[in-house]
């Protein structure tokens, strides 16, 4: 350690000597530190900017791109309504339709879907805390072999381990389940088709003794029950029949499950009708949801377009640097906030990547302006720098009439791409780029997250980093150097005066 003499024989006021002439030193520090706060500031600006274009791409524009959102079709069910539920995709027909339910799917089996579990000791029925041993089938282990999947139980597993088991093996493709008031256990297959009928198969693919099931009064050599197909009969009138033709048409539907779309209805099967009668299907358009979409887009495309508008043309003030530890020691802490306000304006002024974004995206609305604004959809005025207006009542009547060529603009056809989807590639386009410059997620919201450091601003500031370490190093040394020199004269000062005080008293 040095010990600094401050002036205490040559009267000068070291310590004030030495700030000055590290102050003047310290000038290539406080320059890099203002670099590196400088760049901070506008990664952190990037950062806002991602956050927002994984908002307006997750939450926005993926979600007004499902087909429901857009749908201007509904489905209207009367009649035996305990027989079908009703959903209008966006392609449905007008064509009103009267639909009996035959019969409904069935997933495979076992016979009953059932297995009766016996009695434990004492004549009380089985519950899932209920060992296998307490079942008194006397083994200490047991198996149960289905579709080529052998599972080991042992005695002392419960009922509910069973269960678990069962239902963990993948491979098995079944669902197990006890229930405690019947006391009976379930196996059926987990999907419904023939393809997925159960088989008491072992690996081998060879029906296998099961003793698992014999113990639940069940002899392993049974057939399961195979998957039953639904069936439907769909009845359309033939208005304006001709002679020969006939006033209504009918045909059969089956699926392996319940589920049937017939002339873009999705009718998902709840019963047979039975005698309760056939079940009514029309289709009204309801353009109210369509319309909240369109509105919506409109709203988030404008909020969206605005904040990189604002970015890129904000004002740089390049006079106001960031402050310094020392500067701030002299400023009140309002006038701190103001200067810092000015130091951190036009980050992102005029930057490549948001000016890409911004005439990417009004590019993909322009391609599509005349329909837009047959809808009543246009740009606004040339400084507003893409805005979108919506005229909402020609909104209203070209989805009135014309529903489908909203659904066409926005979320495309079969063959080409909707607004919305091309808007989602551009977004995640300038996402990549982000995260290559700055080091933030293209897959999250989160404004307070680490930075990847290999992007090409995490490189810059770790090298910012490192030679501002360097740096400080060097200034150390030479403050120590320069204390260790003031000290060298005050010890040679006071070691003259010694001397000549000395000489002068064999002079008296």
């Amino acid at each position: 350690m040095t010990i600094r003499l401050s002036g205490m024989v040559s009267g000068m006021d070291t310590e004030s000597i030495v700030k000055e002439m590290m102050n003047a030193k310290r000038i290539p520090l406080d320059k890099l530190n203002q670099q590196k706060q400088t760049l901070q500031w506008q990664r952190d600006n990037y950062r806002e900017i991602n956050s927002k274009l994984v908002d307006f791409r997750n939450n926005k524009i993926l979600k007004y791109n499902l087909a429901a959102t857009m749908n201007a079709q509904k489905a209207v069910v009367t009649g035996n309504t305990k027989a079908i539920q009703a959903e209008a995709n966006a392609d449905a027909s007008s064509i009103p339709m009267s639909v009996k339910v035959n019969n409904l799917a069935e997933k495979s089996s076992l016979p009953k879907a059932a297995l009766t579990v016996g009695m434990v000791e004492g004549g009380v029925k089985a519950t899932l805390k209920t060992t296998l041993g307490e079942l008194g089938g006397g083994l200490s282990t047991y198996d149960l072999f289905i579709n080529k999947t052998n599972i080991s139980l042992s005695k002392d597993d419960t009922i509910a381990d069973v269960v678990s088991k069962i239902n963990g093996a993948a491979n098995a493709k079944v669902t197990a389940s006890f229930d405690e008031v019947s006391g009976r256990f379930n196996i059926t297959a987990k999907d419904y088709g023939t393809d997925n009928n159960l088989k008491m198969t072992n690996s081998s693919g060879v029906v296998a003794e099961s003793s698992l099931l014999n113990l639940f009064g069940m002899d392993s050599g049974v057939v399961p029950i195979a998957a039953k197909k639904a069936s439907i009969e769909v009845s359309v009138a033939n208005n304006g029949a001709q002679a020969g033709n006939p006033a209504t048409y009918i045909q059969e539907f089956s699926s392996e499950n319940n589920t049937i779309t017939v002339n873009g209805v999705k009718m998902t099967l709840l019963a047979v009708s039975g005698t309760d009668g056939a079940t009514e299907i029309s289709t009204q358009t309801d353009t109210t949801k369509t319309l909240d979409t369109i509105t919506n887009f409109v709203k988030d495309y404008n909020d969206l377009i605005s904040l990189l508008n604002t970015k890129v043309s904000e004002e740089r003030y390049k006079d106001f640097t960031p402050l310094t530890d020392e500067q701030k020691k002299d400023m009140k802490e309002k006038d701190i906030e103001l200067w810092e306000a000015k130091a951190k304006s036009g980050m992102l002024k005029n930057d490549d990547i948001l000016k890409s974004t911004l005439a990417s995206l009004r590019t993909i609305i322009t391609g599509q302006l005349k329909g837009l604004s047959e809808m009543g959809i246009t740009t606004g005025q040339y400084y507003e720098n893409g805005k979108i207006n919506i005229d909402t009542d020609k909104l209203k009547q070209a989805l009135q009439e014309n529903p489908q060529k909203a659904i066409s603009i926005f979320q495309g056809t079969a063959g080409s791409q909707g607004i919305y989807s091309k808007m989602a590639e551009q977004v995640n386009t300038s996402l990549d780029k982000l995260a290559v410059k700055a080091g933030t997620s293209k897959y999250t919201t989160e404004i307070t997250g680490a930075y990847k450091t290999e992007s090409l601003m995490g490189k810059k500031l770790t090298d910012y980093n490192t030679r501002i370490a360097n740096l400080q190093t060097r200034l150390t040394t030479m403050e120590t150097n320069y204390y260790k020199k003031f000290t060298a004269m005050e010890t040679a000062m006071n070691k003259y005066n010694s001397q000549s005080s000395n000489l002068s008293s064999y002079f008296k």
